[in-house]
């Protein structure tokens, strides 16, 4: 139990972050609105099924731009689009000719997959939508007879992308990005920025971020991650300071479904290699790096998935990410790991 001093600094944290972070703020517009703020630009609006914010230091208006940009990419690697690219090679198109956004996600997921050991694997889809948690819903819990059947159409290393086009040792295999492309988005947000001369931006999509240069007032942008409440409320465990560094988050805590019939709660972290709902005491996982924010993505989704002791080995093993994980102690007592470089 916190004291009621844990409980004064807890609020004061909170409200000194809520104060100077407008990542964690919800936008309730549905098209994007610029603002102009001591000579930085600010952009919101929704994007991907949740909410963008983008702050940067010119003062011209790129809605349109980014606006774009956020449809070619969802245009190539949305399940929820039904005539999108990966749509397409899902129900079995193989004359498809990816994109080169579909090449870049593809080949950042091949690299992860194999660092993980299949940990990430973005063939996971099957899995995806017979948990409910994809864009193809169905009826039941699957049961072991259904999961083993749909781990044999698992696999990154039974698919190819060759001449620019991609080839499936079974038609069945079903590709889901989800876990990378909202990072990646924001990667391309962020390169546009650079190819206009914006020497100082963040980008956030969801809560993944990419920074460069300082923040309007000329620190390094500021951001938080968040405690793992499971009652929707929202508050900050720890700010984090940003500089040429992306940041993405993974939690089990906000996402789930339940069984109508035994009522046992299923994340939606799924482990490829078991097909089922990842059971350990990781909450949380936030993931800072000088890579693109679409590593930093797919290696947060990747620990989240392995156990706490896993997940801390692979930073360990990996000096380029930095992590901070949030688990629950035996007692339930939320505690804290930081790798040794953060």
């Amino acid at each position: 139990m916190l004291s009621q001093e844990s409980k004064v600094n807890m609020k004061r944290l909170r409200y000194m972050a809520l104060s100077i972070l407008f990542v964690l703020v919800l936008s309730c517009k549905q098209k994007p609105e610029k603002q102009e703020v001591n000579d930085f630009t600010k952009l919101e609006g929704v994007a991907f099924g949740t909410t963008f914010h983008i702050t940067y230091g010119d003062e011209r208006d790129y809605t349109r731009q980014i606006d774009s940009l956020f449809h070619l990419v969802n245009k190539s690697l949305s399940t929820y689009i039904s005539n999108s690219d990966i749509s397409k090679i899902n129900k079995g198109d193989s004359t498809v000719v990816v994109d080169a956004y579909f090449k870049e996600v593809f080949k950042k997921s091949e690299k992860i997959f194999k660092e993980t050991q299949g940990i990430f694997d973005p063939t996971i889809g099957v899995l995806v939508n017979a948990w409910n948690f994809g864009p193809e819903k169905v009826n039941r819990t699957p049961d072991s007879l259904m999961i083993n059947a749909l781990l044999k159409l698992v696999g990154f290393d039974k698919v190819h992308l060759e001449n620019g086009k991609i080839s499936k040792e079974n038609p069945g295999i079903y590709f889901d990005f989800n876990a990378i492309a909202k990072g990646y988005a924001v990667d391309i947000a962020g390169r546009f920025l650079e190819e206009q001369n914006v020497q100082d931006y963040l980008v956030e999509i969801g809560g993944e971020i990419r920074t460069r240069g300082k923040s309007p007032s000329k620190k390094p942008w500021r951001t938080g991650i968040e405690e793992p409440n499971f009652d929707g409320t929202r508050s900050i465990a720890k700010v984090i300071d940003l500089t040429n560094q992306a940041m993405a988050t993974s939690g089990s805590y906000r996402k789930f479904e339940i069984d109508s019939i035994t009522g046992q709660k299923y994340v939606h972290i799924i482990n490829p290699k078991t097909g089922y709902s990842t059971q350990s005491n990781l909450l949380s996982v936030s993931v800072i790096t000088e890579l693109d924010c679409a590593d930093a993505d797919g290696y947060a989704t990747a620990l989240m998935a392995m156990s706490l002791e896993g997940a801390q080995r692979f930073l360990e093993n990996h000096p380029n990410l930095r992590g901070y994980l949030i688990y629950a102690a035996e007692n339930g007592e939320l505690k804290t790991y930081t790798s040794e470089n953060f």
